[in-house]
């Protein structure tokens, strides 16, 4: 126990070398992020701007009626459903039979990537945007693993370990399972489906792949839906960056 003179952690010490990955960014290959605009589609837009108009009305009746502070989940949850309908109509809108600018846009951008032998890592907040996106690749015929909360620990890591060793092009992964914890360095595309109010989250995110032992150039595709609420997060997103880079 502890680490006195005769303890088994100052013995081997000399022996260890702990490096810290901001010690050794020199020697991981680079990192490339992009921003990837779509517009919405008709019908989207259409929903997406019913939808900001109701939450406005109801916004100044709530703030009105209950002051900001009380407000701050009921506009938070109508924010999320802006994002939703960004990502696609279907996961808040019953029986919505449109299309998703945005998992169209998707779909193109992973035929490009693994037509040209890259391997992508997938991210979403959203399982149930991840399970629509899940039902394309089946209809295309993709190879692809899944991950969210509710896959067992042995199992995540056995598709990691086949992951890594060629045995799938997509790996389909819930943002706040897929944070912390997992060496995907198979991969060498990162996309972040939707986004997360704190860049730290998404940072943790690509470091799946962007870590130790990567060969590999990593390009990170970031899907912002144009003229919508994404836009203001993602300006937020990168003052916050730039912010974190001056301390």
């Amino acid at each position: 126990q502890g680490d006195g003179p005769g303890t088994l952690a100052a013995k081997v010490r000399p022996f260890i070398l702990r490096r810290l990955k901001e010690e050794v960014l020199s020697e991981l290959p680079p990192k490339i992020e992009h921003r990837l605009l779509s517009e919405l589609t008709r019908e989207q837009k259409k929903l997406y701007l019913a939808y900001l108009e109701r939450l406005r009305n109801e916004t100044r009746e709530c703030i009105r009626d209950e002051g900001f502070n009380k407000s701050r989940i009921q506009i938070l949850a109508g924010l999320t459903r802006l994002r939703q309908i960004c990502c696609h109509p279907a996961l808040f809108v019953e029986n919505y039979r449109g299309e998703s600018a945005k998992l169209l846009q998707l779909q193109e951008l992973l035929r490009e990537a693994v037509d040209g032998g890259h391997r992508i890592l997938l991210f979403s907040q959203f399982t149930k945007m991840l399970q629509l996106i899940r039902a394309t690749l089946d209809r295309d015929g993709y190879r692809y693993f899944y991950l969210d909360g509710s896959v067992k620990t042995e199992d995540r890591l056995q598709m990691i370990e086949s992951f890594n060793n060629g045995n799938a092009e997509i790996f389909l992964i819930s943002l706040k399972a897929g944070g912390t914890g997992l060496n995907l360095t198979g991969a060498d595309i990162v996309i972040q489906y939707d986004l997360w109010w704190n860049p730290a989250v998404e940072d943790q995110a690509t470091d799946r792949t962007y870590r130790i032992g990567q060969t590999h150039n990593i390009l990170i595709h970031r899907l912002i839906s144009l003229g919508t609420f994404e836009e203001k997060i993602d300006e937020m997103l990168t003052a916050k960056k730039e912010l974190a880079d001056l301390t």
